[in-house]
């Protein structure tokens, strides 16, 4: 028996419809704020031993941000409103953790990038076999968020100065902006 995407839903639940919009609408705010991220960590970091890794990282969020851009308009999902909120928030995060250093900045990446994973595998838990080729995207873009996260750890991510918090406010705000971006 496969099974159906939103089939056992609970009362007050999304009926599958509004779930798949959620997500799609959701993940293509991610992706356009880790791209933001990205490009304000390198508006300060170009030309350090850091800028290669963080292009990398810009490059998959570009074409991961591509493909969710598609699906808003393969599907007739409506953007988040807050996506000019997000091209100066993204950027203000990344730039003001890289100001704090190459090791803040990648904290940066390491704190939002652990939620984003997260966040994927739930939302793979909730589709059903009829939305296997979505399924499958976030499946291994969550694949990449979480090698990002890694890469960002190997390169000192915990040794930045007040790691703890930092990273505890970085993942509050980020779990804050899906929140949002679900619903607005």
């Amino acid at each position: 028996m496969s099974r159906i995407t939103a089939a056992n839903r609970l009362p007050g639940d999304p009926d599958k419809d509004t779930l798949i919009a959620q997500i799609i609408r959701v993940n293509q705010a991610g992706e356009y704020g880790a791209k933001r991220i990205y490009q304000g960590q390198l508006a300060v970091l170009r030309g350090s031993d850091a800028a290669p890794v963080l292009e990398d990282m810009l490059a998959q969020e570009e074409k991961h941000l591509e493909k969710f851009n598609a699906m808003v308009a393969a599907r007739n999902v409506r953007p988040t409103v807050l996506e000019p909120l997000w091209y100066v928030a993204g950027f203000a995060l990344g730039a003001a953790t890289a100001l704090m250093g190459k090791e803040a900045a990648m904290a940066c990446t390491a704190a939002v990038e652990e939620v984003i994973g997260e966040h994927y595998a739930e939302q793979t838990a909730q589709l059903g076999d009829d939305e296997s080729a979505l399924r499958e995207t976030i499946t291994a873009f969550r694949d990449d968020e979480l090698h990002h996260r890694d890469v960002s750890l190997q390169h000192g991510a915990e040794t930045a100065t007040a790691y703890v918090p930092l990273t505890t406010a970085i993942k509050a705000g980020t779990r804050l902006a899906i929140w949002l971006s679900k619903r607005i």
